[in-house]
């Protein structure tokens, strides 16, 4: 497969490579792609992208963090087996925290956290209209987590996060099914209304719709992506 990708890896564009390389990765294994126990030898991955090997091997480690690989000592990594149902459990358990942490942002936010909100949905317009999902997924993390901020308790904002970079991978990859993109920013403005109009609950409600609406998003774009799907 062509990858495109430039062969400059220093400093700022190895960075903006080593994201590539992890997003074109996610992409394939969130599809079965590339299956669970295939073998990502870092060297050949950095053949493949036309990179050195530090790239690669951060992309490794960015996906590690996320549970889609497996490191293993001097043996390089291997796709980890993460079956449809492990998944959905997990958008399941983060639909419920999202839930929480809007409905207590809603009566928390201050005047400013709210103005701040609105400006990232505001950008997030041109980002819809440009097709923009790597764009939209940095926004969306940008979003999602100034509501987890806005809730002035610590403790759940950090579970949020930690949950939510488990799931990052997944939440990326649906954003490419059908008009999801569209779909994903008018349920932000959805539960921005709510927020806006003091309902917590509403804003709770919208919330956890919009989680399991990306859930449902996933497991379509894998069903028409993976190998030998319509």
């Amino acid at each position: 497969m062509a990858s495109g990708f430039e062969t400059e890896d220093d400093g700022d564009d190895r960075g903006l490579l080593s994201d590539r390389i992890r997003n074109a990765l996610t992409d394939e294994i969130a599809t079965g792609t590339m299956a669970a126990g295939a073998a990502l030898d870092e060297q050949q991955l950095a053949n493949r992208f036309g990179a050195s090997r530090t790239p690669v091997r951060e992309a490794l480690r960015q996906l590690a963090a996320g549970g889609l690989v497996e490191l293993r000592a001097r043996r390089g990594g291997v796709v980890a087996r993460m079956t449809p149902e492990r998944i959905m459990e997990m958008f399941e358990t983060v639909a419920e925290i999202e839930a929480v942490c809007v409905r207590l942002a809603t009566y928390r936010m201050t005047p400013l956290e709210r103005s701040h909100l609105i400006e990232l949905h505001d950008l997030s317009q041109p980002i819809v209209e440009a097709g923009d999902f790597d764009a939209y997924d940095s926004f969306n993390r940008q979003f999602h987590e100034a509501i987890y901020h806005a809730t002035h308790n610590g403790f759940l904002a950090e579970q949020a996060i930690a949950v939510r970079n488990r799931l990052n991978a997944f939440r990326r990859t649906q954003l490419r099914q059908g008009e999801r993109l569209r779909r994903s920013r008018d349920e932000h403005e959805a539960i921005m209304q709510a927020i806006a109009e003091g309902d917590g609950e509403m804003a709770s409600r919208r919330m956890r719709a919009h989680m399991l609406n990306a859930a449902t998003s996933l497991s379509r774009f894998i069903e028409t992506n993976k190998p030998g799907g319509v």
